[in-house]
């Protein structure tokens, strides 16, 4: 005789599923709104970010300063006029000849995509796949397109120049408010919280903090050296482009994996249209020495580079940052990963319950 199916089991088992369903729906119409209130307060949430990454830039040299006896104001001062004379001289002597380079390289990788394309229909491999053809040429228009509005973005997007310097300068400002008032703001915080929240945000705030400043700070010096080893490697094979090149890798390190893929690939493009095959091949080489010093020796030297994120959750947060928000998006998306953890350890630690050898034994002897 077979098995029947309990009812009230299985009442159970529904109406347990139907307030589960309802509590996610709920959760999802709430992160809904929260990505719709972003949107909408963009123009200040953006600069609060900027400000927020150059902060962990230079917070060290901040501190070290006032740990010698600088006023905060006079750190902070000091500082923020040190990182815009830094900044000025980037600007002055590496943006402006990138950004006069940037057309050469796009077109260098339209025709680098358009080899791959004429090698790959030829021998051995023989591909002859029309749709494969269509997506090649797919993929080359998209590339010129991104790269003919670009330039039309430059010539004509005053608009965007004006936002960008605007951007810049509430960034600095905020920076400069951020080094001299930092530590004063958790105790704040805490003041102004009721009940037990006085004392689990601004834990969560001081290890998203920490998080932060040690992602920025590691992906900064890690992504200098990749610059200066790969661009020191260009220029000893003669692939040209080696400036625009060098500041590409060190700005898609901030794209953990996907960012050095990205990055690596331009370079070989670029070698081989300009140089041949077997520079190409090259590169590649010096590409993949670098990351592998980068993984084996770079990153354990620096400790505190670590987010305790797993591969893939890594790869599945740049992939629905750069879908969701573009380039943004892209860089966001690991800082933001990298909190959520901080905050979903941060739960798990308050909900678990103690093991019976943990807790107090309230025994008389």
């Amino acid at each position: 005789m077979s098995d029947t199916l309990s009812s009230d089991k299985t009442a159970s088992a529904l109406r347990t599923s139907a307030r589960v369903s309802a509590e996610l729906l709920l959760v999802l119409v709430a992160a809904a709104v929260a990505l719709w209130l972003l949107g909408r307060m963009w123009s200040v949430i953006w600069p609060l970010i900027v400000a927020l990454f150059l902060t962990t830039l230079t917070w060290p040299l901040a501190a070290f300063l006032r740990r010698h006896g600088w006023r905060p104001a006079l750190a902070a001062s000091a500082v923020t006029l040190l990182f815009l004379v830094a900044a000025t001289g980037v600007v002055a002597l590496i943006a402006v000849p990138v950004a006069s380079q940037s057309g050469e390289l796009g077109d260098g990788v339209v025709k680098g995509v358009q080899q791959l394309r004429e090698w790959a229909a030829g021998p051995p491999l023989n591909i002859g796949d029309a749709q494969i053809a269509g997506a090649f040429d797919a993929a080359v228009d998209r590339v010129q397109n991104s790269v003919g509005s670009a330039v039309s973005t430059v010539v004509t997007g005053v608009s965007t120049v004006f936002s960008g310097l605007v951007t810049a300068i509430l960034a600095l400002f905020l920076m400069f408010f951020f080094l001299k008032d930092g530590p004063r703001f958790l105790p704040w915080l805490a003041r102004q919280l009721p009940g037990r929240l006085a004392t689990d945000v601004p834990v969560v705030a001081a290890r998203g903090w920490e998080t932060l400043g040690s992602f920025v700070r590691s992906q900064a010096f890690v992504g200098l050296l990749d610059a200066v080893f790969i661009g020191l490697g260009l220029w000893i094979v003669g692939v040209p482009l080696v400036l625009p090149l060098a500041v590409l890798t060190f700005v898609s390190a901030f794209v953990p994996i996907v960012g050095a893929l990205f990055a690596g690939l331009v370079a070989v493009l670029i070698a081989l249209v300009s140089n041949g095959l077997t520079d190409a091949l090259l590169v590649l080489a010096i590409i993949v020495v670098v990351q592998q010093l980068e993984g084996n020796v770079f990153q354990p030297m620096i400790q505190s580079r670590g987010l305790g994120l797993h591969a893939a959750v890594i790869l599945l947060a740049v992939t629905l940052g750069a879908s969701l928000a573009g380039v943004v998006g892209s860089l966001l998306a690991v800082p933001a990963a990298a909190l959520i953890a901080v905050v979903w350890n941060y739960l798990r630690e308050q909900l678990v319950e103690p093991s019976p050898s943990t807790e107090p034994d309230h025994s008389t002897t």
